[in-house]
This record gives structure tokens, C-alpha cells and sequence, in this order.
């Protein structure tokens, strides 16, 4: 029964206190506590704990281990795209630049042959019975011999320019055509020179010189394309 003293405002129920001893209490998820690894240090608010590992793109400018840099093929491995042809050799190189080098001195000597030709033919039609035997021979071949060196010349000069643009056995010998030409002028000229001035005692040394300058740049220039990586350039079978 209830008091009808009681405050009517008051209730009479008493509050609720929970389940009974006997429900069973609810287990929590996951593993027990102290069950596995001890949880990682936590780090700075918005940083994963220490130890973590970290998902995601690495940091700018670190590899992971065994990660080949961007652009760079793995090692042992070719890079994409057709392999580079061989370069030219340094034998054919030079051989072509000794070309041009001697086109450009016998071109020079050529002036000079012309020049003394021509002071010699003077020389014979102011004084036809007196001017001397070698002025009429100079003036006989010199003409002649300045027209066969300037197409010397032109013969190295398109030999260095083959050589140099084109890998086939006819840049070969014509750049070997080109300075063997050199070669036999040399001699001719170390011959008729030693025929016309040979009677004077002092030109003898000038004329062994004068052939062995000429002759220098062709002998070395055959040297590097008659033997050896030169010839190989332009005779071996190309792949």
C-alpha cells in the first residue's frame, strides 16, 4: 500500500540497478589484453605510430630497395630503342683529314708552278736564242703539270669527303686513288726537278726535302687505310 501522505510528485519505484548477477557480461573486441605484440608508441597528432608501417608512395627522392631509378634500364639490361652503330675509326678520320690538308698544299704549290711557268715563257719571248734550256723545259710542263695537281687536288678533296659521309668500298679507293696519285707526283717531280736543277750542287739537299714533305701526308694517310681498323671500315661485310 502507498502512504496517501506521500508526495504525489515522488514516485514510488524504486531505479533501475543494472542486471542481475547471474547475465553475463559482455565480451570486448579483439584480442585480450596483453595478448600478441604491445601496442606501437604513438607519435605526434596526424603521424602514425613508430614502428608502423607507413602505406603509400615513399618520400620524394628515396628508392625503395631493389628499385631501378625512373629512365634508367635494370642492370644488365639493354636500353629501349635500335643499339648505336659503330663510330667511325680514328685511321679513317685522319686518313681524311690528311686529305684535305694535302689538297690544300699542292693546291698552294700548284699556284707556284704555274707562276714560274709563266715568268718563263716570258722570259723565252723577250730573248728566244738566249734564255737557258731549263726555261723552255719549265715552261713546257708547267702549264701541263699545274692542270694534273689541281685535279689532284679535287680528286682528295671528294676522297675526304667520302671517307667521312659514306661506308662503302668506293670511298675506299678513291681516298686511296687520291693520295697514291700524290705519291707518283712526288716522284715526277723529285725526278724532272733533279734533271733541270741538278747541275747546281746546292739544290740537291732542297729537292730531297721538297720530296719528302710532299710525300709525308699521303705515306701516313695510306698506312691508316691500307691496314688494320682503316681497310676494316670499308671491306668488312656490314651487319
Amino acid at each position: 500500500m502507498t502512504d496517501p501522505w506521500a508526495d504525489p510528485s515522488s514516485s514510488s519505484e524504486p531505479g533501475y540497478a543494472g542486471p542481475p548477477p547471474t547475465a553475463r557480461r559482455p565480451v570486448p573486441y579483439g584480442p585480450p589484453p596483453g595478448y600478441g605484440q604491445p601496442p606501437p608508441y604513438a607519435g605526434p597528432y596526424g603521424m602514425p605510430p613508430y614502428g608502423a608501417p607507413q602505406y603509400g608512395m615513399p618520400p620524394y627522392g628515396s628508392q625503395p630497395y631493389g628499385a631501378q631509378p625512373y629512365g634508367m634500364p635494370p642492370y644488365g639490361q639493354m636500353p629501349f630503342g635500335p643499339p648505336r652503330p659503330p663510330g667511325r675509326p680514328g685511321q679513317v678520320v685522319g686518313a681524311a683529314v690528311l686529305a684535305f690538308v694535302q689538297g690544300a698544299l699542292v693546291l698552294i704549290a700548284s699556284f707556284y708552278v704555274w707562276f714560274f711557268a709563266s715568268i718563263a715563257g716570258i722570259a723565252i719571248e723577250e730573248n728566244p736564242t738566249g734564255a737557258p734550256t731549263q726555261a723552255y723545259e719549265l715552261a713546257e710542263m708547267g702549264t701541263t703539270l699545274t692542270i694534273v695537281q689541281v685535279l689532284s687536288v679535287v680528286l682528295l678533296v671528294a676522297g675526304g669527303i667520302l671517307a667521312l659521309t659514306r661506308r662503302v668500298r668506293l670511298s675506299w679507293l678513291v681516298l686511296v686513288t687520291a693520295h697514291a696519285v700524290q705519291l707518283l707526283l712526288t716522284v715526277y717531280w723529285a725526278v724532272r726537278l733533279q734533271e733541270i736543277l741538278g747541275r747546281v750542287e746546292e739544290v740537291g739537299g732542297v729537292l730531297a726535302v721538297f720530296a719528302l714533305f710532299f710525300a709525308a701526308f699521303p705515306l701516313v694517310a695510306l698506312g691508316l687505310v691500307l691496314f688494320g681498323p682503316g681497310r676494316r671500315w670499308f671491306t668488312a661485310p656490314q651487319a
